[in-house]
């Protein structure tokens, strides 16, 4: 398996669960990825490497007034109209992103438009997760939600997958409270660091094979992937 998330810096002792869960999926749509491929809310290209594997080649799309980083090609509101020709990209991938946006429709909107016609688009999104790049985390998404947009935009072939089931979501967020704990002076947060480290690597280890306990995933999970095609 390629790790997507490899060089991703926001991978941390606390996290790598989802990145290494996010791997797994974004490998296995790989055949999707294809011709030129454009990333909306590439950020600083994170992936760029691991989707030129597939993609003849990359173009990364984001917005210059960011919170985090930004190395795009391409520098659009995402919430408005992007400055992209219709019918040009053989596939669109965005990831994390749907949640920051104030205007959500509105990029589904343009990835169709700017897709060609048989070209497929990959999103995804978190489901139970903490507020995160505040003020810009703007919504959360069911999967009932995510069809019905997906499909307002024009979309065929709606498939939508969890990520996760309920014991690698609980874990996350144990980590992440967990982690807001670590304060004071240097070296109380070292001891409190070597107390809670341990917990935060047996509890992402064991918690894959306890989410096999959990029949259905959609319910509790951290978040979904949604592939789509345009007709």
């Amino acid at each position: 398996m390629i790790q997507a998330s490899k060089t991703h810096n926001n991978r941390r002792p606390w996290n790598w669960l989802v990145y290494q869960s996010s791997d797994q999926f974004l490998n296995k749509y790989a055949p999707h990825y294809k011709g030129k491929l454009y990333d909306l809310g590439c950020g600083v290209r994170s992936y760029e490497p691991f989707f030129l594997n597939y993609a003849d080649s990359y173009v990364g799309i984001d917005w210059g007034a960011s919170v985090h980083d930004t190395k795009a090609d391409i520098f659009a509101d995402l919430n408005k109209p992007l400055p992209v020709d219709d019918a040009v990209a053989d596939s669109v991938v965005c990831l994390s992103v749907l949640e920051h946006l104030s205007e959500p429709q509105t990029l589904l909107n343009e990835a169709y438009r700017i897709m060609k016609p048989g070209a497929v688009m990959v999103l995804q999104v978190p489901w139970q997760w903490r507020l995160h790049e505040e003020p810009y985390d703007f919504f959360r998404y069911t999967p009932y939600g995510l069809k019905y947009m997906f499909e307002k935009a024009g979309f065929k072939d709606i498939e939508i997958e969890a990520t996760s089931g309920f014991f690698s979501m609980w874990v996350l967020k144990y980590n992440y409270f967990t982690l807001r704990l670590i304060t004071g002076p240097r070296i109380v947060r070292g001891i409190k660091k070597v107390f809670f480290q341990p917990q935060w690597y047996i509890g992402q280890k064991l918690a894959p094979y306890l989410d096999k306990l959990d029949t259905y995933w959609p319910s509790e999970t951290q978040g979904y992937y949604v592939i789509a095609k345009k007709a």
